[in-house]
């Protein structure tokens, strides 16, 4: 029989760590929580304190009842959920709900699941700390204080089913903010000259910079004239070259943040399975005779922190399969983030030895591209940095001048393993200039005139919408993956081309917030309260304060939105078509999916259709039916013939009206590319510059 007892938060956790700490220790999981606020009232006594009142959660009394009856069969009970503030709340849940001595030391953190950390961890047992409690308790009670006052009042002006929050309400306002500005955008026109130049065989790009000395920009197509005009001839001299050598030092291994961004950028990953995949990899995977081992840390962090031992195995694996030169001379010393807790290591594979191959077999397709990435990420992290040689060339034409830029690597270093990507998923390529000096002669082969348009900014992908919340220092590392998924849950946020897009709901639901509840809107004063959430944490304010000094102004706008808020009426908007059914006239309503076509006689009739969304570009196989916008069962958008089946036209690429300027068939389509979208002919190879 067992001598010890030790719950963990998940049944993967328990299998891996009982397989570690041998015979005298029994390991069980509790499922997550096991206590909560009630889900049916409040939960909150706001006249004393704000005292929580926590219930078991539904369907959590057997696991509760068993663990119970395997306490009472060992000498000590250990707690070692995720060292975090949620585990250490979930550890402070399990120790009252057992009866366990708080006194105790009964709490076991471990940051990576593999033997010797987890065997280390029980040498050193603690008390459990209750500023980490009080700091989730904390968020907790403003969580349920904000969500059970605001959303019965929209249930009420607006609609049942709708919700508010803390984090979600400001990630909502940043893309209704965004969206706004896209609206707002003017277009400035903008025009460009790229050149071809070439000296004896070898040719070479340069641009457009500017006229006797000074840049210029080229704002319409009568400066490109004037610039175009004073060129003369195609021969061209060189009048500057600067030669520089270049250090790029590797990013820093991953928090949950960057490898959220990062998974999104190059595995096309949505934050939800980063989170899930990343779970799976920490709580550990067989590896045939090895056992289970967890592959990676813990994945909930803001710290680009790494151990010396991780430093010291990194740089042995990097020595013996890279060489010496590729080691890093020193350790990194990363800038800690603007309000990161830094509680504990970056992501990153427990063991530097562990490379992607040696585990290939035993992971799925998707474990193995998460974990080369988080892999790759930190071996490069503690190489050396790449050496680039850079050249720069002006070239002259009667005061005309073009520059190029050219580089090429001399020595990759970190850049031989992995390269961070970027929002705009530009690579940066070797450009190799021809051998030139100052006075040397070229001639331009072709001088291109292109004409563009400045674009507004870019709408919200998941990464970048977390990038932005880290940023302004809303949210934590937990928060990142439920906030994003709560809006588009709620359907406040729709999802175009993986881009968010503010539904209508979403703009009714946040102008009511901006109006009656405008703190919770203003991104200093949630940011702050983040802030405070952290001294709580590191015990040096008081939980109930932070949370009285909230409520006293909250509490009147709950008071003041109830009595003046006015009931918003969704109606329904005529579609301008009749039932097919009955003949009554069709209308738009709003579901919990977004807008569908319904009938007006609803429920004495129930007939109920899909919004077809015409864009306005007759069918270029049949020439007669109507192109329009379908979904998938995937929820993947494409374009089909409204003549189906009677036409079989279907296209993932969205058609355009106009014709090719090359071929002049109507065959040019949008196609959505990695950089942007670019818009191509299908008939022939025209190709347009591909615009954000």
């Amino acid at each position: 029989m067992a001598d010890y007892l030790v719950i963990v938060e998940s049944p993967a956790k328990a299998k891996t760590i009982e397989k570690y700490l041998g015979k005298k220790y029994k390991v069980k999981a509790s499922m997550g929580h096991i206590r909560d606020l009630p889900k049916s009232q409040m939960g909150v006594d706001t006249e004393n304190n704000f005292e929580p009142r926590y219930i078991t959660i539904r369907g959590k009394g057997p696991i509760l009842k068993e663990l119970k009856q395997a306490a009472k069969k060992v000498k000590k009970v250990y707690l070692a959920a995720d060292p975090d503030r949620e585990g250490e709340a979930i550890a402070w849940h399990l120790a009252n709900s057992l009866g366990l001595d708080q006194t105790d030391d009964l709490r076991v953190v471990f940051n990576e699941i593999t033997k010797d950390a987890v065997k280390e961890s029980f040498k050193h047992p603690r008390k459990i700390d209750m500023d980490l409690v009080d700091a989730q308790q904390a968020r907790r009670i403003l969580d349920r204080l904000v969500g059970y006052n605001i959303s019965p009042i929209l249930w009420k002006k607006v609609k049942k089913g709708l919700s508010a929050g803390r984090v979600q309400s400001v990630a909502l306002k940043l893309v209704i903010d965004r969206e706004n500005e896209i609206k707002a955008f003017i277009p400035e026109e903008y025009w460009t000259i790229d050149g071809n130049f070439k000296k004896g065989k070898k040719e070479f790009q340069a641009n457009f910079y500017g006229t006797n000395g000074k840049k210029k920009k080229l704002s319409n197509v009568d400066d490109v004239k004037e610039v175009m005009s004073t060129i003369k001839g195609k021969q061209f001299e060189v009048i500057d070259v600067v030669k520089k050598e270049r250090l790029r030092n590797p990013a820093a291994p991953f928090t949950t943040s960057s490898l959220q961004q990062e998974a999104a950028r190059k595995l096309n990953f949505r934050t939800r399975k980063t989170m899930m995949l990343a779970q799976q990899l920490y709580e550990g995977i067989a590896l045939g005779r090895q056992g289970t081992v967890g592959l990676i840390t813990y994945m909930r962090t803001d710290s680009t922190r790494i151990s010396d031992t991780a430093t010291q195995e990194a740089a042995t694996f990097i020595n013996e399969n890279y060489g010496k030169e590729f080691a890093r001379a020193n350790k990194r010393n990363d800038k800690k983030a603007k309000g990161a807790q830094d509680a504990h290591e970056a992501i990153r594979p427990t063991s530097a030895m562990r490379s992607p191959q040696e585990v290939k077999e035993y992971l799925g397709r998707d474990q193995l591209r998460l974990y080369r990435l988080i892999w790759e990420r930190f071996i490069a992290s503690q190489m050396a940095p790449a050496v680039l040689d850079t050249m720069r060339v002006d070239l002259d034409n009667n005061g005309v001048m073009f520059r190029a830029n050219g580089s090429k690597i001399k020595f990759a270093g970190f850049m031989k393993v992995y390269v961070e990507s970027n929002d705009d998923n530009k690579e940066e390529k070797e450009n190799i200039l021809p051998d030139l000096k100052k006075g040397d002669k070229v001639e331009s082969q072709s001088l291109e005139q292109r004409q563009h348009f400045t674009q507004p900014p870019p709408r919200f992908t998941e990464a970048r919408l977390v990038k932005t919340l880290e940023e302004i220092g809303i949210g934590r590392p937990s928060t990142y993956s439920p906030t994003l998924d709560t809006i588009q849950r709620r359907n406040y946020v729709s999802l175009d081309n993986k881009r968010f897009v503010p539904t209508e709901l979403g703009e009714i639901v946040h102008e009511l917030i901006r109006d009656y509840f405008p703190e919770i809107l203003d991104v200093q004063f949630t940011a702050n309260m983040e802030a405070e959430l952290d001294e709580v944490e590191h015990g040096d304010m008081q939980w109930v304060k932070v949370i009285d000094q909230f409520y006293q102004g909250f509490e009147k706008n709950v008071e003041r939105a109830d009595k003046e808020m006015e009931k918003i009426e969704i109606k329904d908007e005529p579609a301008g078509i009749d039932c097919d059914l009955c003949g009554a006239p069709m209308v738009f309503k709003m579901g919990k999916y977004g807008k569908f076509l319904a009938c007006s006689r609803f429920p004495d009739c129930r007939n109920t259709k899909p919004i077809v969304k015409e864009i306005g570009v007759t069918c270029p196989k049949c020439n007669e039916g109507q192109v329009i916008e379908r979904k998938s069962k995937k929820k993947r958008i494409f374009y089909g013939c409204d003549r189906y089946p009677a036409c079989d036209y279907v296209s993932w690429d969205k058609p355009i009206a106009r014709p090719c300027p090359k071929c002049n068939e109507k065959a040019l389509v949008e196609k959505k590319l990695k950089k942007g979208v670019q818009i191509q002919c299908t008939h022939c190879d025209y190709k347009e510059e591909p615009q954000q």
